[in-house]
């Protein structure tokens, strides 16, 4: 039996500061994907009814690539972050809670690489 309190037990049992930089990377993701999704929605209500070449033209236009290209880092980023939490919260076998982790970052970044890819083959294909 111990006459420690159940307060003095508990103190440093918490995550010591780990989630912290998880949690202020999760909400500048956020902060970052709020103008870029804002540009996204705007451009696409803007190219309703538009035919192929006019939005490709759109798409290789410097500017319109590259933030897209922010965006889809971004999105895939924040994604991976949001997610994460959710296996770490829910999955308590630890082999399976590891493998879920790794899993999810290998697709992550496979589709976040391959999207990014698609936008740089169409911004230098545009003319073919």
């Amino acid at each position: 039996m111990s006459i420690r309190t159940p307060l003095a037990r508990a103190r440093g049992l918490g995550s010591a500061g780990s989630g912290v930089e998880h949690w202020w990377r999760q909400r500048l993701s956020a902060a970052a994907l709020v103008p870029l999704t804002l540009w996204f929605v705007a451009s696409l209500v803007a190219h309703v009814g538009a035919d192929y070449d006019s939005v490709i033209a759109w798409l290789t236009a410097p500017v319109s690539a590259i933030l897209m290209i922010l965006y889809v880092a971004a999105l895939y980023y924040h994604s991976q972050l949001g997610l994460q939490v959710i296996i770490e919260d829910y999955v308590h076998t630890d082999w399976i809670k590891i493998a879920a982790i790794v899993a999810l970052q290998f697709v992550n970044i496979l589709l976040a690489v391959a999207a990014i890819f698609s936008i740089i083959v169409i911004v230098l294909g545009a003319g073919g």
